[in-house]
């Protein structure tokens, strides 16, 4: 009789597993834990406040999840995938010719390919502005630097060009 009922109840759980998982990863539900840089100046700290106010709702096609805890120095989509920090202090990684960069839609950014045991994937760091802006991107999504495009949009809009002394 037992042999009747596994089956059932096998499914029935994983069944019921995979729409609670789900039902944490559903839009508004999920949060990503990003820790604030530390706290900027205060002109930097504007600039990251307006560029938060005009990031887009969606980077390569991820929704925009909100961060714990919450802070105009941080943004995040598909959970912890796209994940965006505002006023870091300049990063010495900046200083070694050697680096690449991209320029998308007016913004140069800093590429640095992160090793796996670092969990992978890409980190761009925005250069020529008042304020340093991070996006770390997961290996899944960093496919190409197109997911760039409304962030840099939202950079260019926001904080203005210069060198950072911060």
């Amino acid at each position: 009789m037992s042999l009747h009922r596994r089956p059932v109840r096998v499914p029935a759980l994983t069944a019921l597993a995979a729409v609670l998982a789900l039902a944490g990863c559903t839009p508004g539900g999920a949060q990503a834990r990003v820790d604030p840089p530390p706290a900027p100046p205060a002109d930097v700290a504007g600039f990251c406040a307006a560029l938060h106010g005009r990031l887009p709702e969606k980077v390569a096609g991820l929704a925009r999840t909100p961060t714990d805890p919450e802070s105009d120095l941080t943004a995040a989509w598909g959970g912890s995938a796209i994940v965006l920090r505002c006023g870091i202090p300049k990063p010495a990684e900046m200083a070694d010719p050697k680096q690449e960069g991209v320029h998308v839609n007016g913004v140069a950014w800093l590429l640095e390919e992160l090793p796996d045991d670092a969990g992978g994937g890409f980190r761009f760091t925005t250069g020529m502005r008042l304020a340093y802006t991070q996006v770390r991107v997961d290996k899944e999504h960093a496919t190409d630097a197109g997911m760039l495009v409304g962030l840099s949009t939202a950079v260019a809009e926001t904080v203005p060009e210069g060198i950072s002394s911060y």
